[in-house]
């Protein structure tokens, strides 16, 4: 019974994606325009082909690598709070993207714009998401160092904080620094999906599929960690290498994300905790079904973001946190009552 909700889970959540793809191509500045009628017009079927589509599928991509990423980070920890922004991650990533802007002067676009016009697009794009993934990891890798491992989960989360606030600090000495890069930053610490192309899209979508793989095929670790330490080594599995292989998983899918999108929060949070009250299942399908509906809640966060005030637009990434704070504020609220009835 169980194995049938997750397929169906699983189902349910690609239709919606494909029925969400169709609504953000159809979603404008001006309210919401009749595909069949764009395809008409050069001019507005330029704009659906070039903008609105790879941007939806962009966020799409992006969400779901947030939400595979806050799956992983969750197993991992053994923490349903466990978030890959609170872990430096994001933090680390966002601090050398900030690098990459001071050094080569970037004064516009998220996700290397002075990088494309120096070396082209795709190298620019490649080159911010290898950045942004060596930041990622070295913030990890610092909360790791200060927390001792991650066998006391509280120090560990203690020690994301710290060095969240630490690199943020030094990402805003950079600012003050070089003012011309102040523009993109406010952008890029606001999350944006507007300058989301097929060729950020291509990079998401190689990288998710790499990460999806590698998560199913280490998921056993995270079950093993699920039941404690020391159930963990009685199975004989390599724990330390299988740590590394999920922190360069939490690193390469959160660098990614925040290189293409700028710092969207909450994502990676909630979308396990949805699956997990949908369906109860083994890290293997929790995995992908959080890629699946972290996906979705970014996806739809950005047509809202379009539509709620249009002509005007939402940051994304203020709408997701909005949200998101709403959503664990109920959580909160529920298991309150839960445990007074008990």
């Amino acid at each position: 019974m169980t194995q049938a909700r997750v397929v169906a889970l699983a189902a349910g959540l690609l239709l919606l994606a494909v029925l969400g793809l169709a609504l953000g191509a159809s979603v404008g500045a001006t309210g919401i325009d009749s595909l069949l009628a764009a395809r008409h017009d050069a001019a507005a079927w330029q704009i659906v082909w070039d903008i609105r589509l790879p941007r939806t599928l962009g966020a799409w991509l992006a969400g779901a690598l947030l939400g595979l990423s806050g799956a992983v980070a969750q197993g991992l920890f053994r923490n349903p709070l466990a978030d890959p922004f609170l872990l430096g991650s994001a933090a680390g990533a966002a601090l050398v993207v900030a690098l990459g802007f001071v050094l080569v002067g970037a004064t516009g676009a998220l996700g290397g714009a002075a990088l494309a016009q120096l070396a082209g697009e795709w190298i620019g794009r490649v080159g911010m998401t290898g950045a942004a993934f060596v930041g990622a990891l070295g913030g990890v890798a610092l909360a790791l160092l200060l927390a001792r491992g991650a066998q006391q989960t509280m120090r560990l989360l203690l020690a994301g904080v710290v060095v969240g606030y630490v690199l943020g600090a030094m990402r805003d000495l950079l600012t003050l620094a070089e003012p011309d890069v102040l523009v993109a930053l406010q952008g890029f610490t606001l999350g944006t999906t507007g300058l989301v192309g097929w060729s950020a899209c291509a990079i998401m979508a190689a990288v998710l599929a790499l990460l999806a793989l590698a998560g199913w095929a280490l998921a056993r670790a995270l079950d093993a960690l699920a039941l404690g330490e020391a159930t963990a080594r009685s199975l004989g599995l390599p724990l330390a290498p299988m740590r590394l292989l999920l922190i360069c998983v939490l690193a390469l899918g959160t660098g990614t994300a925040v290189a293409q999108t700028g710092l969207i929060g909450f994502v990676g949070l909630v979308a396990p905790h949805l699956v997990r009250a949908l369906a109860r299942s083994t890290h293997g399908a929790l995995v992908l079904l959080s890629a699946l509906a972290g996906g979705l809640l970014l996806m739809a966060a950005d047509i809202a973001a379009r539509f709620v005030i249009a002509p005007q637009e939402l940051p994304v990434g203020v709408l997701t946190a909005v949200l998101g704070g709403v959503y664990l504020l109920w959580l909160m609220h529920r298991r309150t009552r839960w445990e007074q009835r008990v």
